[in-house]
């Protein structure tokens, strides 16, 4: 189905006029401190609001022993998530579309020092056009836009004449596993869309990401004897320098990576916890730094990973403390690979279509040197897994924001994307 203009246009003023509900029901969203294993409420709020929209319901749990089985599954640790994947199933009356997942997370990262926040983390402050709080773009704005596109046409009488699955998972910012959890399912479309904070571009390739800890045991001793002892702290800094010279090394592989040779830096470690030591006034005897590091589209994740204890272990052999006291390298959150999307598909040409009837622009695409669901329905479901959605600012920082014009648009783009890739028929059931 190819919309004509006097649909696209009532599509467009449909989710004009819905808009101050999506704005509030995001806020809503916003009020949830969902960071990791703290997503029960706002799950419960979703199923409730699926629910009275008509959906077909379930509650998905996480199967640890599938996740752990399958290659893509992130490592479970004793804080991994235990809240549901909420789904909601549209059924049309005559399926003659073409079918949709629309999927988005409800979890959040840490908000940090509460002070360094201009308004606080879990209140969503709009000031002009932009709504403040943490998850207000990542991506609690792509979450009410999955909904709010398919209400838009639901307000105009209409529904997707597809079946279109919504999905609303957790452990976007930790593991993957909660849309992994989503394909062990079994549940399956001839597209997806994820409405990420993209800056209103399509995401064209996309790093893997694996989370690791190293550890190192030191020579406890009084500081009056620090020089019988060994500090676990001072190793660990000469561990990370060991790590920034293999974060170089695959810096250097970028060569004949058409979406990442022309980027400065497309892999990036980040040092993210330190902790150790007990005591002020006593040589540190532990301690564990926690590390994230990207690897490009078709490295295997196991192979980065025994790269990374490789280098580790090379290092510590030259090192006259790490030589009799190995450090230990673990691998406890994300263990994901990266995927490039293909280009020519039918879904990216109907999103163009849509991007550019709701923005007056051409639809652009980039690298996201980053984790991104949407590796799962790239890699193992091998359908168009297309990351597209709102202008952003300070994501996973202080005063995290979305554009609110910006969300407007790319509810516009969900609905009439919804609309061709689908098709419509009269609302019923």
């Amino acid at each position: 189905m190819v919309l004509d203009a006097a649909l696209a246009d009532r599509i467009t003023a449909s989710v004009e006029r819905g808009f101050a509900d999506q704005v509030a029901h995001t806020q809503a969203l916003v009020r949830f401190g969902s960071v990791r294993g703290a997503e029960h409420a706002i799950q419960d709020q979703v199923f409730r609001c699926l629910k009275d929209r008509g959906y077909a319901m379930e509650r998905v749990h996480m199967d640890h022993a599938a996740i752990a089985a399958h290659p893509g599954g992130g490592r479970i640790a004793p804080d991994h998530s235990d809240a549901p994947i909420v789904v909601g199933i549209h059924r049309p009356r005559h399926e003659t579309g073409r079918s949709l997942i629309l999927q988005a997370h409800v979890d959040v990262v840490p908000p940090g020092p509460l002070d360094l926040w201009r308004h606080p983390p879990f209140d969503p402050v709009i000031q002009g056009d932009w709504m403040y709080g943490r998850g207000a773009a990542d991506m609690k704005a792509g979450h009410a836009a999955n909904l709010f596109a398919l209400d838009a046409l639901a307000r105009i009488g209409l529904q997707p004449a597809a079946t279109v699955t919504v999905q609303s998972v957790v452990e976007e910012e930790s593991t993957g596993n909660g849309a992994l959890m989503t394909h062990l399912h079994g549940y399956r479309a001839d597209a997806v869309l994820i409405p990420e904070p993209e800056d209103e571009k399509l995401v064209r390739a996309n790093t893997g990401v694996l989370w690791f800890t190293v550890e190192v045991r030191g020579t406890p001793v009084h500081v009056r004897k620090m020089g019988a002892g060994a500090n676990a702290i001072d190793a660990a800094y000469r561990v990370i320098g060991a790590l920034r010279e293999l974060e170089e090394s695959w810096n250097d592989r970028k060569a004949g990576r058409r979406h990442f040779e022309g980027e400065a830096h497309p892999i990036n470690l980040n040092v993210g916890r330190i902790e150790g030591g007990d005591w002020a006034s006593s040589v540190p005897a532990w301690c564990r730094i926690a590390c994230r590091i990207a690897i490009y589209p078709g490295v295997a994740a196991a192979d980065a990973a025994r790269e990374i204890e490789r280098a580790v272990a090379d290092f510590a052999r030259t090192d006259p403390f790490l030589a009799k006291t190995p450090p230990l390298v673990a691998f406890n959150g994300f263990f994901s690979e990266g995927y490039e999307l293909d280009e020519g598909s039918e879904a990216e040409a109907v999103l163009a279509t849509a991007h550019k009837r709701a923005m007056g622009t051409d639809l652009r695409s980039f690298m996201s040197p980053s984790y991104l669901d949407t590796r799962i329905h790239a890699l193992y479901d091998r359908v168009p897994a297309l990351c597209y959605g709102p202008i952003s600012e300070n994501i996973h920082g202080f005063d995290e924001r979305v554009s609110l014009a910006s969300v407007k648009r790319i509810t516009t783009a969900i609905a009439l994307f919804v609309a061709e890739w689908c098709g419509t028929e009269a609302l019923g059931r």
